[in-house]
């Protein structure tokens, strides 16, 4: 059984994701010429700007103790599309960001699990070991688990944006439609609408076997 121990380990690794998640979307937007967030002192690894109740605190607890996927997010970093030259590539790259970073670290330690493995067998790996891999395991599915749901183009996910940003006219009146009701509409697949979190946890647990060699689940 999961003691409280690790289930610390788990949120304070996803929350650590998260707020690498957000920074991410500040530092690009940073680089194409905005300064919003850096202004509201959001450009920061301290994770207490970037505290969600909802997203950060509440829905993330409750997936631990559930058993559901392992998702949520954290305060939307703020960004001005208007100090973009291209205002859609530069919403395409900040929206983009943070879901990039997120399997680009699951992608590490994935990968970092699948090395550590090599030549193993269980009875002859090690406590510090078994505690590496649990980490690393809690930082791959953290990260696939945030990069994989942010692609759900519903608002405000980060899909949403990366749709808007190469949609046409029609694309983009739907998105604002639904801008006003995708948060309700978000919950409401999430807990209840069995199927949306089956295939979440199903492309969640193949890409982490893809990634490590070994089942999430």
């Amino acid at each position: 059984m999961t003691n409280i121990f690790d289930i610390g380990f788990v949120i304070l690794i996803y929350f650590f994701s998260v707020v690498v998640h957000e920074v991410a979307h500040g530092a690009v937007a940073y680089m194409l010429g905005d300064p919003t967030a850096k202004d509201a002192g959001r450009l920061t690894l301290n994770p207490l700007p970037h505290i969600d109740p909802v997203g950060t605190v509440m829905i993330p607890l409750l997936a631990v103790f559930l058993g559901a996927p392992l998702i949520g997010w954290a305060r939307p970093v703020p960004y001005n599309p208007m100090y973009f030259k291209n205002v859609r590539r530069g919403t395409f790259l900040v929206a983009g960001a943070g879901v990039f970073l997120n399997l680009l670290l699951a992608i590490v330690f994935g990968l970092a699990i699948r090395f550590l493995l090599m030549g193993q067998i269980s009875a002859d790996i090690s406590f510090s070991l078994q505690k590496i891999l649990f980490i690393f395991s809690v930082a791959t599915s953290a990260n696939l688990a945030l990069g994989i749901f942010n692609l759900v183009p519903i608002p405000p996910l980060d899909g949403s944006k990366l749709l808007w940003s190469i949609s046409a006219r029609g694309g983009q009146e739907i998105y604002y439609f639904l801008e006003r009701y995708g948060f309700f509409i978000l919950l409401a697949l999430i807990y209840f609408v069995p199927a949306f979190g089956g295939a979440v946890s199903m492309l969640i647990g193949g890409s982490f076997k893809l990634l490590t060699g070994v089942s999430l689940y």
